[in-house]
């Protein structure tokens, strides 16, 4: 498996603060990063698998409204979470 517990909750240690806090946006958005670069490396080599591109396409359109969310709420925050994930924008 390629997200175990461990590894969520190091991932919402370093950007959400704490592992018990799944709630922040800038975990959540480092959680849906780190599954769309999973996904798209399974794509590279799975090149007709139609059900995870659709699923890779739901988390992009998913990340993008928390990263709207985040820029008008806290510009600053979203710029050095897009520096710190090298997230295009």
């Amino acid at each position: 498996m390629y997200l175990s517990k461990e590894k969520k909750a190091e991932i919402f240690k370093q950007y959400g603060g704490s592992e018990s806090n799944t709630g922040n946006t800038e975990g959540q958005i480092a959680l849906f990063t780190y599954r769309i670069n999973h996904l798209t490396g399974h794509l590279k080599n799975n090149r007709k698998d139609f059900n995870t591109e659709r699923s890779l396409v739901k988390l992009v359109g998913k990340r993008r409204s928390l990263l709207d969310y985040l820029k008008n709420n806290d510009i600053v925050r979203y710029r050095e979470l897009i520096k710190e994930l090298n997230i295009r924008k």
